[in-house]
């Protein structure tokens, strides 16, 4: 046993060792992640184009696309008609039905109600609309 112990430490080691290496690029990806957390802008948000109460007339062709608008105060309009909240899903699905599977252009003022938007979105697609696209300025 003790000759082959006695080679064992005389051979030359072939393999490289990287864990050092690994340490060291470990140790430089966190410096680099909180350079870039100090460097970026803070309070970075997206901001919603603001819109009037009234709902603005529809510029593309009506029979291509359904119009959502919502205002700033939450009140809803589907293709220029006003509509309460609980009439929602109805009206989508009726809309739906009436005119087919259509493109659902959603129109928000920066200040509407978050979860309305999620209601309006959930709508649509209980309606089967699934192409549905914001509307900015």
């Amino acid at each position: 046993m003790s000759l082959i112990s006695a080679k064992q430490e005389t051979d030359v080691m072939a393999e490289i060792n990287i864990t050092p290496f690994t340490d060291v690029l470990l140790v430089l990806l966190i410096i680099f992640m909180i350079l870039a957390a100090l460097i970026t802008p803070p309070g970075f948000q997206k901001e919603l184009p603001n819109h009037s109460d009234n709902p603005s007339k529809a510029q593309n062709d009506p029979k291509k696309e359904i119009d959502v608008e919502v205002t700033s105060k939450g009140v809803i309009f589907v293709d220029t008609s006003r509509i309460t909240e609980p009439q929602l899903y109805y009206a989508m699905s009726q809309t739906a039905a009436r005119r087919g599977r259509l493109h659902v252009s959603i129109t928000a003022d920066a200040k509407a109600p978050y979860g309305l938007i999620i209601r309006i979105l959930d709508a649509a697609k209980q309606a089967g609309l699934d192409d549905v696209g914001f509307v900015t300025s």
